[in-house]
């Protein structure tokens, strides 16, 4: 059944939750402000939220977590200050003992290796790795369900992230170009020092193989190196949390829009339970989504469950659905991209499958965990200027791509109440 069979006016009903979320979002930004993880803000945003949902859903709860919130982004910090230290001690190692130059060297080759490694660990594979090295919150998820009629025989989960990111200034202030930029300039010099501190440490360990011309050239390219790094450091500022309103409070009240349509025009499914996740905690490493299926993966797995994650519904010709996720590296349920792509061609659209190719969602984490997921996302790729930056207010909304990103989730969760997980790839 189509959604549209189920309400006699359903383009009133659509653009009722269309407003409802455009107004929560704007009391969010305007009452509660940016949300870092694990602050107080996070948390009110989150209550005010699971408020709401108490009115179209028949049992709400808040589930704590802790989290670290400045360890996924603290590799950045980290790594600069690791290969900056390492660029110094090589060059500074002509002027010290022969022994304690060649200590220097292989110093600098290790820590330059613990920068790639770290960066693999923490951004590449978003596994919890720096968290003991930083302090302790307490962030949470909230967890909404609408019964059906009868037993709950599958479920379909929809989720938005409830925080906001720290500021990137690069994005801020150069747009896509500086961001590129200074991220492409990072690395290479990771890699460069790599090779650089491997070369020279291997020289003087093993006896000297090198031209003197050829080290000194690969101490000052290293050393040339430290502006870059320093410049890094300035990537993303804790001390600047941004709105948040696109990415990812449109996700939160798209999903919430869902339970909205649901309850107003008084519709359950016969044994499809309808949830909905905002989670905390995504903008440090998808931490919250990681919570929520350590609480949840066994009662996921023991029914047909598909979780449709809902992000940034902003940019209109960006809207697409993700079939891989964490820069490439984890597949998204092809059931569950199956199930969006129907829902969006019943809202008129023909929506391609795409790559989170930099970075990550929620979905990413439900994935791992065995449960079919994917991302629903209108942002432009590029990224947007207001990507992460204090231009993404409540004021710079998109109606028409909050509404239809709201009208694919709810014709998506009548696409799934019909044929569940039996939906042709």
């Amino acid at each position: 059944m189509k959604a549209q069979e189920a309400v006699r006016d359903f383009p009133a009903s659509l653009r009722e939750c269309a407003n409802f979320a455009k107004k929560g979002i704007e009391s969010i930004c305007k009452k509660i402000g940016p949300r870092l993880c694990g602050g107080p803000a996070e948390r009110a945003a989150q209550e005010y939220m699971a408020g709401q949902m108490k009115e179209f859903a028949d049992d709400v709860k808040i589930e704590d977590f802790k989290v670290s919130p400045l360890a996924f982004m603290g590799w950045v910090w980290i790594d600069v200050i690791l290969a900056t230290i390492a660029s110094v001690l090589v060059f500074i190692s002509p002027f010290v003992s022969e022994q304690l130059g060649a200590a220097f060297k292989l110093a600098g080759f290790c820590l330059v290796f613990l920068t790639i490694f770290f960066a693999i660990m923490e951004f590449l594979f978003y596994k919890r790795f720096l968290d003991p090295l930083f302090p302790k919150k307490t962030s949470c998820n909230v967890v909404a369900r609408r019964a059906p009629e009868g037993e709950v025989k599958q479920r379909i989960v929809f989720s938005g992230h409830s925080d906001s990111a720290m500021e990137w200034h690069f994005t801020y202030w150069g747009g896509p170009p500086m961001l590129l930029g200074g991220i492409i300039a990072g690395f290479t010099g990771f890699f460069v020092s790599l090779t650089g501190c491997g070369l020279l440490a291997a020289d003087a360990l093993i006896g000297s193989f090198l031209p003197d011309t050829a080290v000194t050239v690969l101490r000052w390219v290293l050393l040339c190196w430290v502006p870059i790094y320093i410049f890094d450091f300035c990537l993303c500022d804790p001390w600047h949390i941004v709105q948040g309103a696109n990415d990812n409070l449109t996700g939160c009240y798209g999903a919430i829009s869902v339970l909205k349509f649901l309850s107003d025009n008084k519709i359950r499914f016969k044994n499809t339970e309808v949830v909905v996740v905002t989670t905390g905690g995504e903008e440090s490493g998808l931490r919250g989504a990681k919570a929520y299926c350590e609480a949840h993966k066994e009662e996921d797995l023991a029914i047909d469950t598909v979780f449709i994650g809902l992000e940034t519904l902003r940019d209109y010709d960006h809207m697409a659905i993700y079939d891989r996720d964490m820069t490439g590296t984890v597949a998204n349920s092809p059931i569950a991209c199956a199930i969006v792509k129907k829902g969006s061609e019943l809202a008129g659209l023909d929506l391609e499958y795409e790559s989170v190719f930099f970075g990550s969602s929620d979905a990413a984490a439900v994935s791992q965990a065995g449960i079919h997921a994917t991302t629903l996302a209108s942002m432009d790729p590029a990224p947007a200027r207001y990507y992460h930056t204090r231009l993404d207010t409540w004021d710079n909304l998109d109606f028409r791509t909050l509404e239809k990103g709201i009208e694919v989730a709810i014709q998506t969760a009548f696409v799934f109440d019909e044929v569940g997980l039996n939906m042709p790839e």
